[in-house]
């Protein structure tokens, strides 16, 4: 079944796990606007992919890590309060959302030290009403492209390696957290991808993970790793063929 204990502070053997707020909630938690795609891909029924480009030029591409990571820093470090009246001035909005990026997104802060947003409910609500402004202030798309996730990438990553992650993923949702990952087809470049996973289901096959993708911020995505080949999958969507890719946490230590 998927997790759905309250999240406690927790240690185990390998690792010591901040308290984290509270258990993510897709619906209030994630962006209500998505990182748009430079392309547009069709697949055929061979999996043969067409790739053209979109138009009119989407404005705002390459943000899938900058917005995955917000996503974990506004969860860890911002406080919506919609019971105070909206800040008349955006410029009160910018200043706050840039100290919310400013802040790590590898733990919480602590107990009465977020960053307050007067005028709304959570995430989602905001940034419905506030897009042009979180856009300009999350990050650009070079953070896209500067992480320190892609030294791990080029390295072998065995199926060993992605059974302990499968664990790790799991046993960290469990706990209330809700990790960050990359998803990548090293060497090839057909998908190279980040989206946070904030649920996880045990099956007679595997694990079933719920995930928030910012291609796609509708509705949740899913992330399947199956115990037999000891693989994860990601289904076809509008930008990925579907099928089998590697998977690296990620913003969980200084080193990635």
């Amino acid at each position: 079944m998927i997790t759905t204990a309250e999240p406690p502070t927790t240690t185990d053997s390998n690792t010591t796990l901040p308290r984290v707020p509270r258990r993510f909630e897709f619906q209030r938690d994630s962006f209500a606007f998505a990182n748009e795609l430079v392309w547009e891909y069709r697949f055929d029924a061979a999996g043969k992919t067409t790739i053209t480009r979109r138009e009119p030029k989407p404005d705002y591409t390459h943000h899938c890590f900058v917005l995955t990571r917000a996503t974990r820093q506004f969860f860890y470090h911002a406080h919506f309060d919609k019971n105070l009246a909206p800040c008349e001035d955006d410029q009160i909005y910018r200043r706050r959302i840039r100290e919310v990026v400013s802040r790590t997104p590898r733990t919480p802060c602590a107990p009465g030290d977020a960053v307050i947003f007067p005028g709304y409910d959570n995430l989602h609500e905001f940034s419905k009403a506030r897009e042009a402004i979180l856009k300009a202030e999350c990050g650009g798309a070079w953070r896209s492209y500067v992480l320190r996730s892609h030294w791990r990438m080029i390295f072998p990553i065995t199926r060993t390696h992605q059974v302990r992650t499968a664990e790790s993923l799991a046993a960290a949702i469990g706990r209330g957290h809700s990790p960050v990952v990359h998803l990548v087809c090293f060497p090839r470049l057909s998908i190279n991808h980040g989206v946070l996973l904030f649920g996880a289901e045990e099956t007679d096959e595997g694990i079933r993970f719920q995930a928030y993708d910012p291609n796609y911020p509708r509705t949740p995505a899913l992330l399947t790793y199956d115990r037999g080949a000891r693989c994860f999958f990601y289904p076809r969507n509008h930008y990925w063929v579907g099928g089998r890719l590697d998977v690296i946490e990620i913003f969980r230590s200084w080193l990635i």
